[in-house]
């Protein structure tokens, strides 16, 4: 997501939205996250965010905000962490300190709504310099079992590193090319921890978690078949 636009020659970091629009509406609300620029004070709220942590399960992200405040020493033994969208059922989000950590379901759709809301939400509350991450299990191509897999491009259901989706009638195609940077800075991270096994690679994404993913599985299947065939032939 764009982090900030071209000014005068220097990088503005606050989030920005090609949305021309926003500035000139008198509230917009941000339907389920339940806030809104008339009834909470996003900047006061979300201000002093630099870090955005995103999963499908709302246990798992209030799990996650519990371990990070326990890392960071932000929260005394047992401290209970409310959930702010708690007025809604659809997303959980929590926050503590700089990093906010927020549920969003499961599938491109799902996902889609939350970080329409998310991107406005940091847009409203004047945030600088956030870098959005999401963390979550998947299956594996060659990899071991718990081997972390640092996602430098996503890829489709053809293994194509786009994202299409139809907006007002017309197909509209995006590239899913992250940040690179982040990438190395996140694997050097796991080869100081030394506490696992650390890669980067692609991730594939697909509509549907039975039907789209089975291409995956009749990949790997090929590519199991196609190993044993090559060892075979070598003996």
């Amino acid at each position: 997501m764009p982090l900030g636009e071209e000014k005068n020659g220097a990088c503005d970091r606050s989030i920005y939205v090609n949305n021309p629009h926003l500035d000139s509406m008198k509230d917009d609300i941000l339907y389920h996250f339940n806030l809104g620029t008339s009834t909470h004070d996003l900047p006061a709220m979300f201000g002093d965010v630099k870090f955005v942590c995103v999963g499908g399960s709302p246990w798992r992200m209030k799990s996650f905000t519990e371990y990070i405040a326990k890392e960071l020493g932000l929260s005394e033994p047992n401290a209970e962490f409310p959930n702010i969208c708690e007025g809604t059922d659809r997303y959980a989000m929590y926050k503590v300190g700089p990093v906010l950590s927020v549920s969003h379901g499961m599938g491109i759709p799902s996902i889609s709504i939350m970080l329409h809301e998310l991107i406005k939400l940091l847009y409203h509350a004047h945030c600088t310099d956030v870098t959005v991450v999401r963390i979550g299990t998947s299956g594996g191509i060659g990899l071991k079992p718990g081997i972390v897999v640092v996602t430098k491009q996503s890829v489709d259901s053809v293994f194509q590193p786009r994202l299409e989706q139809i907006i007002l009638g017309k197909p509209v195609v995006r590239s899913t090319e992250l940040d690179a940077e982040l990438a190395e800075e996140l694997l050097q991270c796991g080869k100081d921890l030394a506490e696992f096994e650390t890669v980067i690679g692609n991730t594939m994404c697909t509509l549907d978690f039975y039907e789209g993913i089975n291409i995956l599985r009749l990949y790997r299947i090929s590519m199991s078949f196609l190993i044993h065939h090559l060892l075979s032939a070598s003996l």
